[in-house]
């Protein structure tokens, strides 16, 4: 009989208590807590089981040994030592203005000196929680464990918002500046969250936390390896099998293609374990991930900044989009690296330099966002997106002309007049999305002996050289033709010439489009 799937369950004890599939983690949990550290912070992105392991961790300070039975820490841990336990979970709490926050967390440390039965005399908020530490020390004589989920999560949620961002993150620089001075009353701390963001007093004060992100002892610690996949939930992939009517091997090549591919190391990837449950769940391939919170200031960040190059190609960065970040000033790629967009496909040192290599870890992020960045430059709604660039693919590869064209035009008329940008960098970003949700391999703007092609889109069996013109004035015939004169003059298409060839001429004038395509070469 198969076991439960945990779907919506971040309570270890529950997952246990009904006989839930548990993968087990418990070995990397054993040489966190017991190497010597006793501070620790670690980055993954929303739904990647963080909430999980900051549970399982409160129950194995607690000492609750029945839920570990089975488990790889089960007969290593000392369970005649338990300790006091202070779970504070963000994803619990509220925080959309300064005085929600101060409430919150006011209300927060009230409640643990209920459970422990202590007063509490200090009034500041800051001074209360100091006390609570000590108190509770004090009273069970033991030090005390304390976990903070989603430390950042009243900064992410309000990075558009800079007043309520900067407000926040005052507070919480105070509120966790307590945690130094409370050294000697805690046994032991981990901070979960999706950045790491300076100016919170945990990276500059508390005593320089472990950050264990990118460590490679813990790189699997959440998520699901490809071993841990096939073993644990082995019936689900036969049941998931038999429904699509393919065999056990084409379809782990499937889920791989969806739902693998973060990795933190460049050699360890992980399976997104909220998509691949809910895969399991409804035998249906889906963006499940990506559909739990779209992305919305990320993809305003791009567009705003006309930065969609960094996510149209792999690209390298050194160790600096790992850093601390001011969340008012955060780049988009560090931004893009720790919400999950991005992840580490490769490493390379140079000298004595790490290069890392980052770039969209599956199918299901990559085509997610491409569509819901091409539905901000154009306002086309997302839902509609994929029928018509259908009916685009067919209409490059059969040379369908007025087709395309029409579709093009349907785009572009989407676009209210408010988000219309008059800028040839404007049109060559939305096109260059287009063509991407397309399923083409892009490489823009590539230098030749004599000039620069705007863009080359690659498929197995084609190659499509493309010039893009713009201007608000001219006669959209004569840029038309300017474009295509440009690509045989310069003869962008020499270096292709091994397969099927496809001369594209773009021209826009506003939210008008025309466009031309070459075959005979």
């Amino acid at each position: 009989m198969k076991k439960r799937l945990p779907i919506g369950t971040q309570s270890f004890s529950k997952l246990r208590r009904e006989g839930c599939v548990y993968v087990d983690k418990t070995e990397h949990i054993y040489k966190m807590v017991s190497t010597g550290g006793s501070i620790y912070f670690l980055s993954r992105p929303r739904r990647f089981g963080k909430s999980l392991l900051i549970s399982t961790l409160d129950e194995l300070f607690s000492g609750h040994k029945e839920l570990f039975e089975g488990l790889y820490i089960y007969d290593k841990w000392d369970w005649t030592q338990q300790y006091p336990v202070i779970w504070l979970d963000f994803g619990k709490r509220s925080f959309d203005s300064q005085e929600e926050l101060k409430i919150s967390l006011d209300d927060f440390v009230n409640a643990m000196a209920d459970k422990y039965q202590l007063t509490l005399r200090e009034r500041t908020l800051n001074g209360k929680f100091g006390e609570l530490i000590e108190k509770i020390a004090q009273s069970t004589r033991k030090k005390v464990v304390v976990l903070v989920d989603e430390y950042d999560k009243p900064i992410i949620d309000h990075l558009s918002n800079i007043e309520v961002l900067n407000t926040n993150k005052k507070i919480l620089h105070n509120f966790y500046s307590v945690l130094k001075a409370s050294d000697k009353y805690i046994r032991f701390i981990l901070l979960t969250g999706v950045s790491k963001f300076s100016g919170l007093s945990v990276f500059s004060a508390l005593n320089n936390p472990d950050d264990i992100t990118l460590d490679w002892k813990y790189v699997s610690i959440c998520g699901y390896t490809q071993e841990e996949l096939e073993y644990y939930f082995t019936d689900y992939i036969d049941e998931v099998a038999d429904y699509e009517n393919i065999s056990r091997d084409e379809l782990l090549d499937k889920i791989r293609t969806w739902y693998n591919g973060y990795s933190w190391d460049g050699k360890t990837a992980v399976y997104n374990p909220f998509s691949t449950l809910l895969l399991f769940s409804k035998n249906k391939f889906d963006n499940y991930w990506f559909r739990t919170g779209t992305p919305t200031f990320l993809i305003e960040v791009l567009k705003s900044r006309n930065q969609i190059k960094p996510v149209l190609e792999a690209i390298e960065t050194d160790s600096s989009a790992f850093d601390s970040y001011d969340p008012v000033n955060i780049g988009e790629i560090p931004l893009l690296f720790q919400t999950g967009y991005l992840t580490i496909k490769h490493i390379k040192r140079i000298a004595d330099q790490e290069i890392y290599t980052l770039a969209f870890p599956n199918l299901e992020v990559r085509n997610s966002f491409f569509k819901y960045l091409l539905n901000a430059y154009s306002n086309y709604p997302p839902e509609q997106i994929q029928p018509l660039t259908f009916k685009m693919q067919q209409q490059i590869h059969n040379g369908d002309v007025s087709g395309l064209q029409q579709n093009l035009q349907l785009l572009l008329a989407h676009i209210p007049n408010n988000l219309h940008i008059p800028k040839e960098a404007y049109y060559h970003s939305l096109f260059l999305l287009l063509m991407k949700v397309l399923g083409f391999d892009i490489q823009g703007e590539i230098p030749t002996n004599i000039g620069r092609i705007d863009a080359v889109w690659h498929q197995p069996d084609l190659t499509v050289v493309s010039e893009i013109k713009y201007h608000s004035e001219k006669d959209i015939d004569t840029l038309l033709q300017e474009a295509m004169t440009q690509i045989h003059d310069r003869k962008y298409y020499e270096a292709y010439l091994d397969k099927k060839v496809i001369l594209m001429a773009i021209a826009f004038t506003g939210k008008e489009v025309k466009c031309e395509l070459n075959y005979e070469l």
